[in-house]
């Protein structure tokens, strides 16, 4: 014991005279090791304790306080209660001392064995000895954190204290100008309403405590390590300003006064806080400021040049509306809300009706935010606005007013959209359906385009509205829709016609059912080339729109199941005529009417029923169509099928693909099984129509190199790479080979290719384990065998299967992966294949549309772009090193098709490793390489790593050069580089001035407006540049 006993004295004589704060640390430990106790160590600070001199009696203070802050968890209550008195006497020492001994009352708030009454009597003592803006920001922050500690564990003892605790406070936190200290203020504040305690006679001083700040003008400064935010202030300070009720008599007629203010920033702070805080009132809270409320946000929104302030004081206006609301009404009390509401027609009514409509907007918007608020309100705006609204659109005669006020209409009804609290709840504008009915057909009976459209928009949002439409309604508004489908031309009323036909077959799809899509069949298979031979090219042009516009409003409306079962039939007899030619169908109508069916499939809902429709109907159909049309060959006389066109081929695989990749397991089973007997074995049992002759072999080669037959692996692509990963392809052994086989002999670019896509998404998903490790090395064998003779007929064939195979593994992380790529690295240097293996790294990196890519549920993992460059960048750079120079720019094109598809920001953490290649890129003739490689650079530019300062001289030429490139998206792109290196340190780039001013005038002049937009802008940065003044 003597020996701890003189450990501890020395400890403490160390701290106190040697000045040694490292003493601290280790006494806390000891305090902790059970060396000695707490009432120990205040006996060895005796004399320190006791001392003269205030300066020692402060580092003995501090020791101990010190060691509390590391220790106070093992305290006793009694060691509290001791040490709680003797801290209590101490704040009335001198000033010097006042710091360690609030630090020392921190650390035992945080006990939890503090006695009862011992929070009032700290506070007590807190408040009548210590003035704390007189302190530092350090002491302030911990009176501060003493408060928000002894809230959280003596509440019910701070409640005692009444109205002195809120009063103790606020002497405390007045003057406050720390933003870190202001933030722990604000959190007491918001406790104090928050959690109820009594204000007293002090509530005005605590908004005026606070108030003060308001609103907040703080901008942290550069590089802050605290990051305290401006939005952060705003928040919290909000959050006590509409914390209660009992703020609003002094908080709203501040926000008047603040509204008053020139600075954009207050506005918007003062009309957000509005907004928030009426939220907590009632009716009565507001009454009196109802109508300087009212002047105010009238002026915001009438007079506003920003957004945003107008969207804030329209939000404002709709909270005090809700508020008002809210009221509940007395026989003898005025009704606020009608009040309010009145003040409102006064200044906006009127405006609705002037003959100009300068003021419409702005008027409509206010009474559109107050009829949003609520149901009642909708009620009385309605009633007062709509009749008015309707009475000028039958008086008006000019289209442009007119729209207008359909346009003002339509927000009204999806103002009251969004108040109504049931969606089956009768619409305010039921009594008023008749006259917006006939608004809306007489609209959309005009001639007018812009009339038209706003007309479509005003029919959704009446659809949309219960009890708005009756059933005879609908049939009129469906007729109205068909019949501009099929005689309007303009692109913008069809897209509007079309937009708003989905939106009502939703909603009411057996009107489409038995009125739209029975007409515009008939009109679309109505064959002007029969009638008339001669017909005028533009009337057949006119048709080939009308069916287009047909084609995309048979996919909008296809969103239930019911109109799904009556659009496809027409869709796939769209494709049957096509093929047989009994109607005029052209490659380009039969493309679209596929990509219908592909929207169709994406947009319905995946039940049962659609999933039936696809799988035993449309795929079906598809494929017997398309057998069809391969079995008369591409060579037969007559008629020649469109269905053996590539683009018709390309735009089936989608359709197939999307609905297999929805379809539920089993029906996906049963889809792969069928898929596999036809391609595998020539099994045409599940194909409607079946007149096919035996012994089909639609994967084997044809005689005289036919690909009528052989593209259709592209349709089983589409089948089995897109089902869900858990489904089971059957004879997948036999199939493998077989595409294996099409991939590496077949001299039809489609064909082998669609194989090799096949091949690859069935080994994507295929499980790990040797065998599927030894069909890829048997495959690799073979492709590197055809790959190494130069003289193979089949090379580019062989290529093809490897990207794709080296793709299919380099999505799931495969080891074997790795060979491929190296192959493909060797391949940079082949006189023949090197421009191809140099483009194959874009489809390595980028998303492939029909294959391997999540919506075909293939195994893509994380990442896996960054990994394979930070394996393969070296391998690259290492190439380019050693290749003739008439080799490099394979490995640059390969260098910039792979960094063009790395997330930005990898982009830039790498870029400075490669930099010399990509500077070499940029002389490269090749067009795509310049400009991956410009687009590339763009975002690097905007903080220049030290490297590529260093490149300046070099990277100023090249851009230069390429001002003078063909390519009009070159140039834009070197001039967009050119402007950003204007950014760099100016001391770096003020040599260059001059040479790049000349160079920027000729491009001044290019004949693209494009081009001579982004010339001006950089040109006028670098005039900038080492200018009095600077930027």
């Amino acid at each position: 014991m003597a020996a701890d006993s003189a450990l501890l004295l020395s400890l403490v004589e160390e701290y106190v005279s040697g000045l040694q704060d490292s003493k601290a640390k280790d006494t806390a430990t000891g305090l902790r090791d059970g060396q000695f106790t707490i009432l120990q160590l205040v006996e060895a600070l005796g004399l320190s304790l006791t001392s003269s001199q205030p300066h020692t009696r402060a580092r003995g203070v501090q020791l101990l306080s010190e060691v509390l802050h590391e220790c106070y968890e093992g305290l006793t209550e009694r060691e509290v209660e001791v040490l709680l008195a003797f801290y209590e006497n101490r704040l009335k020492d001198h000033y010097v001392i006042t710091p360690p001994v609030l630090q020392g009352l921190r650390a035992l708030t945080k006990c939890t064995v503090l006695p009862p009454g011992s929070a009032v009597s700290m506070l007590r003592s807190l408040f009548q000895d210590v003035h704390v803006q007189s302190l530092m920001l350090t002491e302030r922050a911990c009176v501060y954190n003493m408060l928000i500690n002894l809230m959280e564990s003596r509440e019910a003892e701070l409640k005692g204290l009444g109205a002195d605790f809120v009063f103790g406070f606020v002497q405390s936190m007045d003057g406050e100008r720390d933003p870190r200290n202001l933030l722990l203020a604000f959190q007491i504040a918001n406790n104090i309403i928050q959690r109820g305690y009594d204000l007293g006679k002090f509530t005005e001083e605590l908004f005026e405590v606070t108030s003060c700040y308001f609103p907040i003008d703080f901008s942290p400064p550069p590089n802050d390590p605290h990051g305290i935010t401006r939005e952060e202030l705003i928040q919290t300070l909000r959050n006590v300003l509409t914390g209660t009720p009992k703020f609003a008599e002094f908080l709203l007629p501040l926000i008047i006064e603040k509204l008053d203010s020139d600075v954009q920033s207050a506005k918007l702070d003062s009309l957000q806080t509005l907004a928030a805080s009426v939220s907590q009132y009632e009716h009565k809270d507001l009454a009196e400021f109802l109508e300087g409320l009212w002047a105010s946000l009238r002026r915001e929104v009438f007079q506003t040049s920003s957004e945003k302030i107008e969207s804030a004081g329209l939000a404002a206006l709709t909270a005090i509306t809700s508020c008002l609301s809210r009221s509940v009404l007395n026989s003898d009390s005025e009704d606020s809300l009608c009040t309010f509401l009145d003040l409102i027609f006064k200044d906006c009514k009127h405006h609705l009706c002037e003959p100009d409509l300068k003021l419409v907007w702005p008027s409509a918007k206010l009474l559109q935010a107050a009829c949003s608020a609520s149901n009642r309100a909708s009620h009385i705006v309605t009633a007062a606005v709509m009749p008015s609204l309707l009475e000028q659109y039958n008086s008006r005669t000019q289209c442009s007013h007119r729209r207008t006020l359909l346009e003002v209409v339509q927000r009204f009804i999806q103002s009251v959209k969004s108040s109504q609290s049931a969606e089956k709840e009768e619409s305010v504008f039921v009594a008023f359906r008749p006259s917006l009915c006939s608004m809306v057909f007489s609209a959309l009976a005009e001639s007018n385009a812009s009339l038209q459209i706003t007309a479509t928009s005003l029919l959704t949002s009446l659809a949309q509205q219960a009890g708005l439409l009756t059933d005879s309604d609908i049939e009129l508004a469906v007729d109205h829709l068909t019949r501009l489908l099929l005689t309007e031309d303009d692109d913008r009323v069809s897209l509007a016609v079309v937009e708003c036909a989905g939106a009502l077959a939703a909603l009411h799809p057996q009107a489409f059912i038995t009125k739209l899509i029975p007409r515009i069949k008939k009109e679309m298979f109505f064959d002007p080339v029969d009638q008339d031979n001669n017909k005028a090219a533009s009337e057949q042009q006119s048709h080939h729109a009308m069916r287009k516009r047909c084609l995309s409003a048979l996919a909008a409306v296809s969103c239930q199941a019911s109109v799904v079962q009556e659009s496809t039939p027409v869709l796939l007899e769209v494709l049957s005529s096509a093929h047989t030619g009994s109607v005029g169908f052209s490659v380009e109508e039969v493309v679209l009417a596929c990509s219908s069916l592909q929207r169709i499939a994406e947009q319905v809902k995946d039940t049962e029923e659609t999933g039936r429709c696809f799988h035993e109907l449309i795929i079906p159909r598809l494929l017997s169509l398309s057998l069809q049309a391969a079995l008369q060959g591409e060579g037969s006389p007559g008629h020649c099928s469109p269905l053996l066109q590539q683009s018709v081929l390309s735009a089936m695989v989608p359709v197939i693909s999307t609905s297999c990749a929805r379809l539920q397991p089993p029906l996906a089973e049963q889809t792969a099984s069928k898929a596999v007997a036809l391609f595998l074995n020539g099994d045409v049992s599940a194909l409607p129509n079946n007149s096919f002759p035996s012994h089909i072999q639609l994967l084997k080669k044809q005689p005289g190199d036919s690909w009528s037959q052989s593209q259709l692996v592209c349709l089983l692509m589409g089948c089995v790479c897109s089902l869900p990963r858990g489904v089971e392809v059957p004879q997948i052994e036999q199939l493998l080979s077989e595409l294996e086989e099409m991939s590496c002999t077949c001299s039809h670019p489609l064909s082998y290719t669609s194989a090799a896509k096949c091949f690859a998404g069935l080994v994507n998903k295929r499980p790990q384990g040797d065998d599927l490790n030894s069909h890829i090395q048997r495959t690799m064998k073979r492709v590197c065998s055809e790959l190494d003779s130069l003289t193979s007929s089949t090379r580019s064939q062989a290529f093809t299967l490897m990207i794709w195979v080296a793709k299919a593994l380099l999505l799931r992380y495969h080891p074997l992966s790795t060979p491929m790529t190296d192959k493909l690295f060797s391949l940079l240097d082949d006189p023949d294949l090197g421009p191809m293996a140099a483009d194959s790294f874009s489809l390595l990196m980028s998303d492939s549309a029909d294959v391997l890519n999540r919506s075909c549920h293939a195994d893509v993992r994380i990442m896996y772009r960054q990994r394979f460059f930070s394996e393969n960048s070296a391998k690259l750079v290492q190439g380019f090193n050693a290749a003739p120079q008439e080799k490099k720019p394979n490995y640059l094109k390969a260098l910039s098709n792979i960094v063009n598809n790395l997330p930005k920001q990898v982009q830039i953490s790498e870029l400075p490793a490669l930099l010399s290649l990509l500077l070499e890129a940029l002389s490269c003739p090749d067009q795509g390489v310049q400009l991956s490689t410009l687009s590339c650079l763009e975002p690097v530019l905007a903080d220049p790593p030290p490297a590529l300062i260093q490149q300046l001289e070099a990277l100023i030429n090249r851009l230069l050069a390429l001002n003078s490139s063909p390519a009009m998206s070159v140039r834009i792109a070197s001039l967009r580089c050119i402007h950003a290196v204007s950014h760099f340190p100016e001391h770096e780039i003020l040599p260059f001035r001059a040479r790049v001013l000349r160079a920027l005038a000729r491009p001044l002049d290019d004949k693209k407006r494009l081009v001579r937009k982004e010339a001006v802008q950089a040109r006028g940065e670098w005039f900038l540049v080492g200018s009095p003044g600077g930027r």
